[in-house]
């Protein structure tokens, strides 16, 4: 069978057991999505038809739990949530704006300024210099100062 074939035939029952399993429709298409580049990276034989809808029910299974674990462990908040959480509207874009900071240097800032660490807390939790903070600290008030002067 093709991966054409494949895929029309079992992703609307896999997208269906994924809905189930995670609620979530985003994550449901993900999963399955893996679920489908797993079959072509295994590749293996199968006796039957059924044993090959079987092997794919049971990896989308298993990918399934993998991410509902990982959601478990590693809680995250919807930014909208977050922003409504603020009623003063300064604060949502001061939120918004710290969200599209770049990466490393959004990490420094939030752990310094909103959960108050010190920076060599901060050069212990993300594993870099306390130089290297205080310059990710100031890039990030740098770029926070202009995109908030820009509005």
């Amino acid at each position: 069978m093709t991966i054409e074939e494949v895929v029309t035939k079992y992703s609307p029952m896999l997208y269906r057991i994924c809905v189930v399993m995670l609620g979530n429709e985003a994550d449901a298409q993900d999963a399955v999505q893996d679920t489908i580049c797993r079959y072509l990276e295994c590749r293996k034989e199968f006796r039957d038809g059924e044993h090959e809808k079987a092997w794919l029910i049971k990896v989308a299974q298993n990918r399934c739990r993998d991410m509902r674990r990982f959601q478990m462990r590693h809680p995250q908040v919807a930014i909208d949530e977050i922003t409504a959480s603020y009623e003063n509207p300064e604060y949502s874009q001061v939120l918004a704006e710290l969200v599209a900071l770049p990466l490393p240097v959004k990490a420094a800032v939030y752990l310094h300024y909103i959960e108050g660490y010190k920076t060599a807390e901060v050069s212990e939790i993300l594993g870099i210099s306390v130089n290297a903070v205080k310059k990710r600290l100031q890039r990030g008030r740098k770029l926070l100062r202009l995109r908030l002067e820009e509005e």
